[in-house]
């Protein structure tokens, strides 16, 4: 059953959707500007941006979730006006130059997954479930797209990036659902190294975390 989210519920999505708009198209444009007045390459500053942006957007919320909302109602409004507005941009050529490129929009996928795995989540009944591999993709990948950057000044793939996620990853699945969310973690950081065109991790780190800990629900493991 869908419930119909209730005031409380819709005025703090509003809050949370106003959060997302500041840090955004407010708060990581003053981040890129900074970044080039210190001399970094336009596309780092971008990638940084990105990153910045999986934790303080989809990971912040994504902890928020159990916390806030009864259903995913709200969420599947505020992802599908998110994803549009990110993928419009792509199509007509305008792009929010500070965190998204031409190369790709991963963006969007992180925003479509991010929803996805959400409202399955509310719908199974379980949204911890959900919460933990969107933690992954948000604060793990953000994590590892950090120390890539840092490293090698590009969007790159590496080992090191990966390490960094798996640091972040197998303690947090850990101490939310035990052995399961450790198993999950490891799982999304090794996941995580490889993508192939259009399937990239904001695609397999969720889905394959997600489907370990569903696995794990229904032999009743959790």
């Amino acid at each position: 059953m869908i419930l119909i989210p209730e005031l409380r519920e819709i005025i703090l999505a509003v809050i949370l959707f106003l959060w997302v708009i500041f840090v955004s198209h407010f708060l990581t444009r003053i981040i890129y500007s900074h970044f080039l007045s210190r001399g970094f390459p336009q596309r780092v500053a971008v990638y940084y941006n990105r990153k910045i942006l999986h934790m303080l957007t989809g990971g912040l919320i994504a902890v928020l979730v159990p916390y806030i909302f009864q259903g995913p109602l709200l969420l599947i409004l505020m992802v599908a006006i998110l994803a549009i507005g990110n993928y419009l941009p792509h199509r007509m050529n305008k792009l929010f130059y500070w965190y998204q490129v031409e190369d790709n929009m991963y963006e969007v996928h992180f925003i479509i997954m991010w929803g996805v795995v959400m409202t399955i989540g509310f719908m199974i009944g379980n949204i911890w479930l959900a919460v933990l591999p969107t933690i992954f993709m948000s604060f793990g990948d953000g994590i590892t797209g950090i120390v890539r950057n840092s490293i090698y000044k590009r969007r790159t793939k590496s080992w090191w990036g990966n390490i960094a996620m798996m640091i972040i990853c197998a303690p947090v699945g850990y101490a939310v659902i035990g052995i399961p969310g450790l198993i999950s973690g490891v799982a999304a950081s090794l996941i995580e190294k490889f993508e192939y065109k259009w399937l990239d991790d904001n695609i397999t780190v969720p889905l394959v975390s997600f489907l370990i800990l569903l696995v794990f629900s229904r032999f009743n493991i959790l």
